[in-house]
């Protein structure tokens, strides 16, 4: 097994607050890795601390076998991108421009000609370069997600962390972004680690599910392995049938476990 990213001993507090707790994992190269919980487990601070977004309190994340809290920032940005949620930050630039922006760990003085050659090429990968000149803020949320996966695909990384990428999409968009995940992930030779709520999707696209609770991996496998009635129960706190369809896992929620007196 090729172990493209580690996880060692991972700790983050906000102030009093432990967000994550120990945690420990080793994901293979060239996979879709999906980590699933409930609101409040830990799914996008384990994202943002590998990305060094967020500075763990305690214990390492480890790329192709370096460290990332020795690596300079541009350096990291060579081996790991980043696509939000949502874009936080308005960009007021054509949708080449944006993608372009993907190109920074790589460029020099100024922008070469196999810098706008990537650009072109990671938009028609993804079927969207007859928007390049389109203005990113008058998109629509589903080509704005395409559009941050085309500059994380320029910055040509080797791991690439995914929060809630179809979270505002409709059915369509999100079938749409995650198929094309997928296919990149093969193509590419890419390693695509993606925290998400909906576990049916989770289960179709992903080739290891990580389920959290409470900042701490409860369960980490394949997704027939991970989403059990009996691990819903006990990380979700409902009842639910988990039936296969096409040897895939598929969720259906019955009622929620009843909670004790005090529990929020």
């Amino acid at each position: 097994m090729i172990v493209k990213l580690s996880v060692k001993g991972l700790h983050f507090s906000y102030g009093s607050a432990e967000i994550l707790r120990d945690v420990n994992l080793d994901i293979r190269d060239g996979q879709v890795v999906s980590i699933v919980g409930p609101n409040g487990s830990g799914k996008s601070t384990l994202i943002k601390c590998i990305d060094r977004i967020l500075n763990p309190s305690k214990g390492e994340v480890i790329v192709d076998r370096q460290k990332v809290s020795g690596m300079k920032q541009m350096e990291l940005a060579r081996m790991i991108a980043y696509v939000p949620q949502n874009s936080l930050r308005v960009f007021p630039n054509t949708v080449f421009d944006v993608v372009l922006m993907g190109r920074r760990p790589h460029l020099g003085w100024r922008e070469e000609a196999r810098d706008e050659q990537k650009v072109w090429e990671v938009l028609g990968l993804l079927g969207i370069e007859d928007l390049a000149l389109s203005l990113f803020t008058e998109l629509s949320g589903g080509q704005q997600q395409k559009v941050l996966i085309a500059r994380a695909l320029a910055q040509e990384t080797g791991v690439i962390l995914l929060d809630e990428p179809t979270s505002n999409l409709d059915v369509w968009h999100q079938i749409d972004v995650m198929e094309i995940l997928r296919t990149l992930v093969r193509s590419q030779d890419l390693t695509a680690i993606i925290a998400i709520h909906d576990l049916n999707t989770a289960a179709r696209y992903s080739d290891t599910i990580i389920m959290m609770k409470g900042g701490k991996i409860f369960a980490a496998g394949r997704p027939e392995d991970v989403l059990t009635s009996e691990n819903l129960a006990a990380v979700y706190g409902i009842h639910a049938r988990v039936r296969n369809y096409d040897d895939i896992p598929h969720v259906i929620p019955l009622k929620q476990i009843p909670r004790k007196r005090g529990r929020v």
